[in-house]
């Protein structure tokens, strides 16, 4: 068993890094569980019921989750690094559903180890398809292939959005999702 099944969600202080389109939707289901909600993001949302934090660190040291759902770039690479974690510290659980350069991964398997931090679900790694192998054998990590959105319904619909972009493309008309 791992640590994160003795957990109970509702009730939780939960930070999400990137209160985009995913993160909005983990947000609202986190409040179904009467869980409090703050944020960091590029800039301040319209969502007065959620606390913004300019400072990633102090998201992380005001949450019990921390949960990594911002797009990847030069800025969010590492985000999550030896501070952050540290200040989410022992009691404090990571959840990676972004990507998984967001997170210093050597980094997070020593915080694991020395138990600086409580745990981890990873769905995504730096290396991918493959997991760290230190993190394998931790009784306070829970690990996946990414699979989030491997439901019929999500793989129906790329597949039809795929046939569609082909037959506007065979039609010389606009694609539904062009490449900018």
């Amino acid at each position: 068993m791992t640590l994160l099944i003795f957990l109970q969600f509702s009730g939780k202080r939960v930070g999400i890094l990137g209160l985009g389109r995913i993160g909005l939707a983990v947000a609202k289901r986190a409040e179904a569980f009467g869980c409090s909600i703050s944020y960091h993001s590029r800039s301040e949302k319209p969502f007065p019921n959620y606390k913004f934090y300019a400072d990633v660190v102090d998201l992380a040291a005001n949450c019990d989750v921390l949960i990594v759902a911002c797009s990847l770039n030069a800025e969010t690479h590492h985000i999550v690094n030896r501070e952050v974690i540290n200040a989410l510290g022992p009691e404090g659980v990571l959840i990676n559903v972004g990507r998984g350069a967001h997170v210093d991964e050597p980094e997070l398997v020593s915080a694991l180890v020395e138990k600086r931090l409580g745990g981890a679900g990873l769905d995504v790694y730096e290396n991918e398809p493959f997991a760290p192998e230190q993190l394998l054998g931790l009784d306070n990590v829970v690990l996946v292939p990414h699979v989030g959105s491997d439901t019929e319904e999500t793989c129906r619909a790329m597949a039809d959005l795929v046939l569609g972009n082909l037959e506007a493309h065979a039609s010389n008309k606009p694609l539904l999702t062009p490449v900018i």
